[in-house]
């Protein structure tokens, strides 16, 4: 239901083709919010099924016609909804804390190991955040500007991750 919700939302912006979804995805709520090609096309399919989101074949300059996603006044009405209702507490799922709550049987080198694996991910996640965050504009709307204050968060979660991550390894040695 989120990921619908969420492609409500990047459709509120602007109507986009499947192959725009994909993209905006990766290049923006990806950082929060996951999900494949095969999943963002089969919730499109379950949106325009519902009458939440119309397609219009738009006539293409140099290549093939391309089917775009446009909200409906119902699928704006359902974003809405969803925006005002109460949270929707999702339980964290992390692979990693997983591994660190177990990894007490490992040795001192396999241990250093693990962590200095998420180090190394999370400082890709921060270089990919902090890319973006500069290629980003200045928002002029409020809507920029939330949109802007969730790639903050991610910042500002990969940062303080990293000091955990320091502090831990400082605190076994």
């Amino acid at each position: 239901m989120i990921l619908q919700r969420i492609i409500l939302g990047l459709l509120s912006i602007a109507p986009m083709s499947g192959y725009d979804l994909k993209r905006h995805f990766d290049s923006t709520v990806n950082y929060f919010w996951s999900a494949d090609k095969a999943q963002i096309y089969r919730t499109l399919a379950a949106l325009v099924a519902d009458g939440l989101v119309e397609v219009r074949k738009v006539a293409g300059t140099a290549g093939p016609d391309r089917q775009e996603h446009h909200l409906t006044a119902a699928g704006r009405a359902t974003l809405q909804d969803w925006l005002v209702s109460d949270l929707d507490r999702q339980p964290e799922r992390n692979a990693f804390l997983a591994r660190v709550f177990f990894a007490g049987d490992l040795d001192d080198t396999e241990l250093a190991e693990l962590l200095e694996r998420q180090r190394a991910a999370a400082r890709t996640t921060l270089a990919t955040l902090t890319a973006v965050r500069r290629d980003t504009a200045e928002p002029t709307t409020r809507a920029e500007r939330l949109r802007l204050a969730t790639l903050d968060n991610g910042l500002r979660h990969t940062r303080a991750e990293l000091a955990w991550l320091d502090a831990l390894a400082k605190e076994l040695s």
